[in-house]
């Protein structure tokens, strides 16, 4: 079943949050572990959103349009939080999806060869903020969530991938203390689109 997580540091940094633009109380905070159709169709949202705005001048526009649909990651969320193989979380305000991550233990088939393991870590799959909410403290909030639940479960670090260009990402990681390690992997969208992928992580 699904689980609301208010922890005494959820509470403590909640009030520290500007008030949601659509006026809901910040009471309604709450976050959700993925598991339902719906769910995993806000999720898809918010990374396709976010995709949308993030990397924006960085990809392609006829790539993030005929390949970044609001639907397009339905499937893996169904294949991977469906199954328990990783976890989906969501931070509603009321019925509004605000962000989402994705998380769990390292998946060592998609580890490149040669580069220095993180087998027994955690993995931060992916994070993303409705664009609407950027600079608004959710996003923190959501990863704060996150690295607590990962430390609680056992694992001595957390991992993520993060696109090289992308330094609004990087600053945020950043300032929650994750540091590139120095390693990077190349990530092909196309034949004509190569990205690089930086490895942050950081101790728990």
């Amino acid at each position: 079943a699904s689980r609301s997580w208010k922890t005494a540091d959820t509470y403590q940094f909640v009030n520290k949050l500007r008030p949601y633009k659509g006026g809901a109380a910040m009471t309604q905070l709450r976050f959700l572990e993925a598991h339902t159709e719906t769910h995993y169709k806000d999720m898809s949202l918010l990374h396709a959103l976010g995709w949308r705005a993030a990397y924006h001048g960085l990809i392609p526009k006829d790539y993030l349009d005929r390949e970044i649909l609001d639907d397009h990651w339905v499937p893996f969320f169904h294949d991977n939080c469906g199954t328990g193989k990783l976890q989906g979380l969501i931070l509603y305000n009321g019925e509004h999806p605000l962000c989402c991550g994705v998380y769990g233990p390292v998946r060592t088939e998609l580890q490149p060869k040669g580069l220095p393991s993180l087998a027994q870590w955690g993995e931060l799959v992916s994070l993303y903020v409705h664009p609407a909410h950027w600079r608004s403290g959710y996003g923190s909030l959501l990863l704060r969530e996150i690295l607590a639940r990962l430390k609680r479960e056992g694992y001595p670090g957390c991992f993520l991938y993060v696109l090289q260009e992308n330094s609004r990402a990087r600053r945020f990681y950043e300032k929650h203390d994750f540091t590139w390690d120095g390693y990077g992997i190349k990530v092909s969208l196309s034949p004509e689109t190569v990205l690089t992928d930086l490895r942050y992580r950081k101790i728990l």
